[in-house]
């Protein structure tokens, strides 16, 4: 037998025989008979006999009935077998069957039928009669010296199946007994196993030195396997690599190429031309020239690199921009120049990096190098759109040192601006400083170039304009239609320029300004000639006040804890607070002070450095000059004592100890996430590798709404970014003047994002990747504007691997950014309020309030909301609300902008009484559900909850004068009970506080980890439980040692049970109103339980908004639809419920596309369609679910692919792009995409028939990009 078809689960030989496993092992392995026709006795088909048994059975019925052992006995199981009956049989016992187990099992089997038949295959053949040996060049046997010989390990493997079965075909020939026979053919078989799939069946037969043989399998296998290693990786010629330098004298369409190298890679082309100039006339003697290096060589070098660009890569290539073409100069020397602007696309740096360089050889390669693939064209990242092409560094140091304001101005310079020199060009301000009349920082008065004209950032109202010569000089590089820029221009400010050059002046102006920007930064930082001294970090004079300070406030929190007053946990939360403010403190002097540079009179080097963006953070600058601050340990929990020392002042011992943990952190988490990172980015690719821009619109209606991203009461992602380059859905009309702004299906301008941003609208609706109806792929208007270019994404375009780089290639940065931060604490302080951003109205949405004795409104339960609304009843802004806030204004008050309105006990969650009366304990028994501790340090006695096992529930009963119950509270264990039985309580008072969670640091290794499960659709551990239905919450005691809770729907009468266990910490209260898919316990939410309880939309948003959240906390930005297109990869199957009339199975996986589309066939023939339900799959999970096996088998599991796709008989129709490069195709996309491929040539001068003009819109296209390309090649 075949051990593929045996051994890989599930076994297809026991499928078809329906047998388990273990029994065909006996029977293959020569233990057990195998019954293949009864006759007649009572024997049944295919049971198994032991050796003592048939013996039995012999003697009993003699030759009556045949069974047989081994394959063979298998084999003439199969032929017996009649398929087509085989599957009517199934699809009968499918229809009647009642049990889950047998249907799931039944359809498997049928599955398996229908694959041989659709194959034209019989189960036989699944049985090996003749082996086939592989050709000798695949394993070569090669003679060492000394007589000896390395053989590739098959030859061993062979060796030993022949050895074996001519030592079976003597015996056979001898008459041997049974017991010998049986046991050589048992050898036989385990032979052939190992040359199969060698250790997947018992021991793995070993070569010399213990070392596993490499079977045929492994031969197939993993990153060293035929897929991996030579179908998708091959090789290419033309190729070399060398260190790289800068070239900061090189054009930014230009790189540095040593003619040492040049030499040798463009030999065929120097051939070529010196046979045409007719110096040599065969191409050994060409080669005898070029080796002599004679001085025409040099020449023909010059004339054959001009115009012919040559791609340069520096691995790791993590995104398209790793690969760039440049034009060639030629260079003496031993190492490739880059130009300084590209080195952040290539992430590259001058330390010792290496760079390779690839020629393209055909016309059209180099057309597409020269046309796609040349830097100048790659300004912006493909991931958000930003430009990438940002001066860094040395540029931007420079830049920002020009167009500084002058320091400080004293009453004296005051005075003279009335009198500053006027200048009306830019050549009388170079005059008047190289003649030094005038210094870079000095006030002038400069005529304005942008007087009564519309410019990006010009003044148009005053003649003359207060500048800088720095900033005449800065302003001489950029093009007219800018303006004046007349403020400092750090990192950012360049980056917003270049942008809006781009947008006014078009790519080949941006493209020269990038030029002189470089030029004019390096020139300018060396005149600068800044640099750093000790004496440069200057330490705050309030640092010792702000420690002492702090470190009051930390002896009077332990005072407190001392008394009892507060708990530990919140002793410890309060002190990382109190110490996170006090740097906070220090660092915002400290800048102060640095900006000020105390009095001296130049600017403070630091304080450039980092105000630029040139180098460095305020971190980093904190910890040179400030405090250190709080540190972590390993475990991820701040200590709590800070280091308060910083670099320039010197840590003592213990401060340098404690400090080593986070530096060591860092550097093992950057080498474990690297290859991690790759590895994600590597399934990202393989799931969303088939999603290419198919056609212009798929015409569906549905889209899906977008708002800002709010975090508290802070805006993080403005509306205008998230919906900026998106297609609308409706139209968006202005609610007051009705005016529409934007049509239904146009793509949103910047323009018209800020103007809908203006309106205040909540959210938009737009067209998106989820819900694009386009098979294998998106079209145009629901993926949007393309945002490496602006410009609306052009068909063929590979927006899937575009969107699985974007995504992977930070990732790679977020695993190396732990490294730089050290480990301090970076902990977020929140305050704990809301502040109103505009002047309004307020409004309680789903808020039960009571009035406590100071007036102000307590909020007694979660999930409300507070908002604020305009004049005209438009909601400006809305803010979920913290159980136990107090709110200052009253419902329907006027509150103003910047006033704090709502605030929260940040460190507690409270229990509050909403009705006044006297406090009844009920259930609160001490050593049972309570316990009394007495705080060791504070001698005093708190009350706290404890889990219990019984059926308890401890509740705090509020009991009016009549001794009636008015309201009850159930208390969470663990929670610290405020109030003694008896006392008498107001509305609003807190009976009971469960301390918040310590906060550890966010590090990325909650990043990167995070960003996995999710696309790995992971269960998460201690997940939450969710609401099933909308409802008020009831708890109904312990069942089975778990708490019983029931959502009980008061319109519809419907129930849903939860039963939670007791560990696990309830977030809402009995009474509660909770939402459809609302957490009611701690912890991540599992994401098939909301698809499940919430649908498809719901699931998208979360997985979309989960992974942003992970990149936002590292100040990365990702475009939405990048991480959209990946997550419609994981929803695209559906599982079958209910076959109806389909050909569907029931439990199948189909693409949702082809079930809509056999649903739509069924209903028109007036059959009963098929139902099923979304199904969620990681991304591992959903590259192997794809239609074609050989892009499945080049991933992962190789073997049980294969072996798939053999006995379902699968045909690969090649439409991804694996399966192509694999078969040696163009790849079907950009240029190699279909529609530009069915391009008719003709000679010249031939008619063009009717038959080219077709009606057909993709043809269309394809003619109108054939006329293209010759304007293109002129260009």
């Amino acid at each position: 037998s075949h051990i593929w078809f045996y051994k890989c689960m599930p076994s297809r030989l026991g499928l078809m025989m329906d047998m388990t496993a273990r029994d065909l092992e006996r029977v293959i392995y020569y233990e057990d008979y195998l019954v293949i026709d009864e006759g007649k006795t009572p024997l049944k088909p295919k049971q198994l006999l032991t050796e003592t048994e048939y013996r039995e059975a012999q003697e009993q019925f003699g030759d009556s009935f045949v069974a047989k052992m081994g394959a063979e006995a298998i084999r003439d199981v199969f032929k017996k077998i009649d398929l087509d009956e085989l599957v009517t049989e199934l699809e009968q016992q499918l229809e009647t069957t009642k049990s889950k187990q047998t249907r799931k099992k039944v359809a498997k089997r049928l599955k398996l039928v229908q694959g041989f038949l659709k194959a034209g295959a019989r189960p036989e053949w699944m049985i090996l009669e003749i082996l086939p040996v592989i050709p000798p060049d695949l394993r070569p046997l090669v003679p060492l010296e000394g007589g000896r010989f390395a053989t590739s390990d098959l030859n061993d493997l062979y060796r030993r199946v022949i050895n074996r079965n001519n030592r079976l075909r003597n015996l056979l020939q001898l008459k041997t007994p049974e017991v010998i026979i049986r046991n050589e053919k048992r050898m036989l078989q385990e032979s052939v196993d190992a040359l199969m799939d060698n250790g997947r069946h018992g021991r793995a037969v070993t070569g010399a030195g213990n070392r596993p043989l490499k079977s045929l399998s492994d031969m197939l296998k993993g990153k060293t396997g035929r897929f991996r290693m030579n179908l998708l990786g091959k090789r290419v010629d033309y190729s070399g690599r060398s260190v790289i330098v800068i070239g900061p004298e090189l054009k930014l369409n230009e790189c540095g190429l040593p003619k040492k190298m040049a030499l040798v890679l463009f030999e065929p082309f120097i051939i070529r031309r010196l046979k045409e100039l007719g110096q040599v006339h065969t191409v050994r003697s060409a080669k005898k020239m070029i080796e002599r290096k004679e001085a025409i060589v040099w020449d023909t070098l010059d004339e054959v690199t001009r115009e012919h660009p040559v791609l340069l890569n520096r691995a790791p290539t993590l995104h398209r921009l790793s690969v760039q073409a440049f034009e060639p100069k030629l260079i003496e020397g031993d190492a490739i120049r880059i130009h300084p602007l590209v080195c952040t696309a290539y992430n590259a740096d001058f330390d010792g990096d290496q760079m390779a360089v690839h020629i393209p050889l055909s016309v059209e390669a180099q057309l597409e190098a020269r046309l796609l693939m040349l830097a100048p064209n790659n300004i912006f990242g493909p991931s958000n759109g930003r430009p990438i092409t940002t001066p860094s560094q040395d540029i931007t140091l420079g830049c920002y040192y020009i167009t500084q304001n002058p320091l400080r101005t004293t009453e004296k310079t005051d005075k003279n601006k009335k009198r500053l020199t006027a200048f009306a060009h830019v050549d009388e301000v170079d005059f008047a400083l190289s003649e030094k009349s005038l210094k870079t920082h000095d006030w002038i008065l400069f005529k304005n170039p942008d007087f009564g004209k519309e410019t990006v950032f010009g003044d148009a109202t005053k003649k003359f304009i207060e500048t800088t010569p720095g900033r005449v000089e800065f302003n001489s590089i950029w093009p007219k239609e800018l303006g004046f820029i007349n403020k400092a221009a750090g990192k950012k400010q360049l980056g917003e320029i270049i942008l809006r050059c781009y947008e006014k002046c078009g790519h080949a102006a941006t493209v020269e300004c990038l030029d002189k920007l470089k030029d004019l930064g390096f020139k300018s930082a060396t005149r600068a000639g800044v640099s750093i001294g000790i004496n440069d970090m200057i330490i705050p004079e309030e640092k010792p006040a702000v420690i002492e300070k702090a470190r009051g406030s930390v002896g009077q929190v332990e005072k407190q804890y001392r008394m009892g007053a507060i708990t530990d946990g919140e002793r410890y939360n309060k002190i990382v607070d109190i110490w996170t403010q006090a740097t906070e403190e220090i660092s915002s002097a400290m800048y102060r002070t640095l900006e000020h540079n105390e009095g001296r009179k130049d600017f403070n080097p630091v304080y450039l450095m980092v105000d630029s963006g040139a180098r460095g953070n305020r971190n980093q600058v904190r910890q040179l000059a400030g405090m250190r601050g709080l540190m972590a340990k390993p475990s991820g929990e701040i200590i709590e004592r800070p280091i308060t020392a910083s670099f320039r002042e010197g840590l003592s011992v213990l401060e340098y100890f404690i400090s080593t943990h986070g530096a060591r952190k860092g550097l093992a988490d950057t080498a474990l996430k690297t290859a991690d990172s790759g590895y994600m980015t590597r399934k990202l690719c393989d799931v969303a590798m088939d999603i290419i821009v198919r056609e212009h619109d798929c015409g569906t209606d549905r889209g899906i709404y977008v708002k800002a991203i709010m975090e508290g009461d802070d805006e993080i992602v403005r509306l205008r970014d998230r919906i900026y380059g998106r297609t609308t859905c409706d139209d968006v009309v202005d609610p007051v003047s009705k005016k529409k702004i934007v049509a239904a299906g146009q793509i949103i301008s910047e323009k018209a994002a800020a103007a809908i941003e203006d309106l205040g609208q909540e959210r938009v609706k737009i067209r998106s990747a989820l819900t694009c109806e386009t098979k294998r792929g998106v079209c145009v208007s629901c993926y949007g504007l393309n945002l490496a270019t602006n410009q609306s994404a052009k068909l063929g375009e590979a927006v899937g691997i575009i969107a699985a780089q974007s995504i992977g290639e930070p990732g790679t940065q977020l695993t190396m950014r732990t490294f730089h931060i050290g480990g301090t604490a970076s902990q977020v302080f929140k305050q704990p309020q809301i502040k109103a951003k505009n002047d309004g109205t307020v409004q309680y949405t789903d808020l039960r309030t009571v009035k406590a004795l100071e007036g102000h409104d307590i909020v007694l339960n979660k999930n409300g909301f507070i908002s604020v609304h305009a004049s005209d009843g438009r909601e400006l802004e809305r803010y979920p609300v913290m159980i136990g806030s107090m709110i200052s204004v009253p419902e329907g008050g006027k509150v103003k902008k910047g006033q704090s309105f709502v605030q929260w006990d940040p460190y507690n969650i409270s229990i509050l009484t909403e009705k006044a009366g006297r406090v009844e304990f009920k259930d609160i028994l001490e050593g049972v559900t309570m316990k009394k501790e007495i705080d060791e340090t504070t001698k005093s006695v708190g009350t706290v909850i404890i889990e219990h096992k019984e059926d308890l529930h401890p509740q705090i009963a509020i009991v009016d004068q009549a001794g009636a119950v008015v309201a009850a509270y159930s208390i969470p264990a663990g929670a610290h009970i405020e109030v003694k039985d008896g006392d008498k309580v107001q509305a609003g008072q807190r009976l009971a506080k469960t301390p918040r969670k310590t906060t550890k640091t966010k590090d990325i290794t909650g990043g990167l980890p995070r960003v996995a499960e999710l696309f790995e659709a992971r269960r998460p551990k201690d997940a939450a439980e969710i609401a099933k239905i909308d409802g008020v919450v009831d708890l109904q005691g312990n069942v089975r040692g778990k708490k019983k809770l029931v959502i009980k729907d008061p319109e519809t009468n419907t129930e849903e049970e939860h039963l939670i266990p007791l560990s696990k910490h309830l977030i809402v209260y009995k009474g509660d109103t909770v939402k459809k898919g609302q957490q009611l316990t701690e912890g991540p939410v599992v994401p098939h339980e909301i698809l499940e309880v919430c649908g498809p939309q719901e699931l998208q948003e979360y997985l979309v908004n989960e992974v942003q959240e992970v990149y936002r906390l590292q100040g990365v930005e990702i475009n939405d639809k990048h991480i959209e297109i990946i997550v419609r990869q994981m929803l695209r199957k559906v599982k079958i419920t209910e076959p109806g009339d389909t050909q569907f199975l029931w439990g199948e996986q189909i693409e949702r596309m082809a079930f809509e589309e056999a649903n739509r066939d069924i209903e028109q023939k007036g059959g009963k369609p098929a139902e099923a339900t979304p199904v969620l799959l990681g991304i591992t999970k959903a590259s192997l679910e794809t239609e074609s096996f050989i892009s499945a088998a080049s991933f992962q599991d190789t073997t049980r692919i294969l072996t798939d796709a053999s006995t379902l008989g699968k045909t690969d129709k090649l439409l991804g792009f694996k399966e192509n490069v694999i078969m040696g195709h163009l790849i079907p996309a950009g240029t190699g995409f279909g529609a530009y491929r069915k391009i008719k040539l003709l000679h010249l001068g031939e008619p063009v028939g009717e038959a080219l003009v077709s009606t057909q819109p993709e043809e269309e296209r394809a003619r109108k990009v054939a006329l293209d390309i010759p304007a293109a090649l002129a260009s």
